[in-house]
C-alpha cells in the first residue's frame, strides 16, 4: 500500500469545496472521506460526484440505531458503491451483524464490492472524563477495547479508534483487519478539537491501516503541499 492510498482527507465543507479540492487532489490520495455535514446537505449525489472524479469513498454516518434501520441504511449505502461505511459499535453485535450482512446482499444485488464495515469505537474528542459524563466508567482505552472486542466478533471488516489504541486493536483483530485512525495531525498542523491523536508516521508504527486527516490539508494554503508533506512522512 503506498503512501496515498493511506490518507484519507476528511471533506468537512460545503459540496462545491468539496468538489473543487478533490478536483485539486486528484492523482495525489485516493481516499476521501464524506461526513455528515456533506451527505446530508447533498445526499447520495455528492458520492457519486466523487466516484466520478476516480476517488474511493470512506462514508462515515456512524449508523447506530435498532437492527433493522441500520440493515436498511447499510443496504441503501452499499448500493452507492462506496468502499467503507461506519456503524457505532456501542449499538451492539446484533446491529453491526445486520449492517455486515445486509450490506453484502446489496452489494452482490447490484453487482458492486461489498463495502467494509467499520466500527466506531470512542470518538477521538472525548477522554475519559467525557466517558464518565455518560455515565461509562472505564477509561478510554478498555472501552475501545471492549467495543473493539464485540465488534470483532460481530464480523466487522475493521474499527476506527485514536491512535493511541491502534496497537492494541491490531493485536487484537490481527493483520487483516482495517484500522482506521482519525484525530491524526502532523507536527506542523495545530491539534484541532480532538484530544487522543498522534502524528501520521506515530498512527502507522502503532498498527493502522489508514489515517483519516481534514484541517491539516482542507486548511492549508497548499492542499497538494500538505498531501505531499504528510506522504513524504509515511512514506
Amino acid at each position: 500500500m503506498v503512501a496515498g492510498d493511506r490518507v484519507i482527507v476528511a471533506l468537512d465543507c460545503s459540496a462545491d469545496e468539496a468538489l473543487a479540492l478533490a478536483t485539486t487532489l486528484r492523482g495525489k490520495v485516493q481516499w476521501l472521506k464524506v461526513g455528515m455535514t456533506l451527505f446530508y446537505a447533498n445526499g447520495p449525489h455528492i458520492v457519486g460526484q466523487l466516484k466520478e472524479l476516480g476517488f474511493d469513498v470512506f462514508l462515515d454516518l456512524k449508523l447506530n440505531d435498532i437492527p433493522h434501520q441500520v440493515a436498511g441504511a447499510a443496504a441503501e449505502i452499499a448500493k452507492l458503491g462506496v468502499g467503507m461505511f461506519t456503524v457505532h459499535a456501542s449499538g451492539g453485535s446484533a446491529m453491526m451483524r445486520a449492517a455486515v450482512d445486509a450490506s453484502r446482499r446489496a452489494a452482490e444485488e447490484v453487482g458492486v464490492p461489498a463495502p467494509a464495515v467499520l466500527a466506531v469505537t470512542v470518538l477521538t474528542s472525548t477522554d475519559d472524563a467525557g466517558l464518565a459524563e455518560v455515565g461509562v466508567n472505564t477509561t478510554s482505552a478498555e472501552q475501545v477495547a471492549l467495543l473493539g472486542r464485540i465488534a470483532g466478533e460481530a464480523g466487522v471488516d475493521g474499527i476506527v479508534c485514536s491512535p493511541q489504541e491502534a496497537a492494541m486493536i491490531r493485536e487484537l483483530l490481527g493483520a487483516d483487519a482495517l484500522v482506521v485512525t482519525p484525530g491524526v495531525r502532523p507536527g506542523w498542523s495545530l491539534r484541532g478539537d480532538q484530544v487522543r491523536i498522534a502524528t501520521p508516521a506515530d498512527a502507522l508504527a502503532a498498527g493502522a491501516s489508514h489515517l483519516v486527516i481534514g484541517r491539516p490539508i482542507t486548511d492549508a494554503p497548499d492542499p497538494v503541499q500538505a498531501v505531499a508533506r504528510i506522504n513524504a512522512e509515511i512514506a
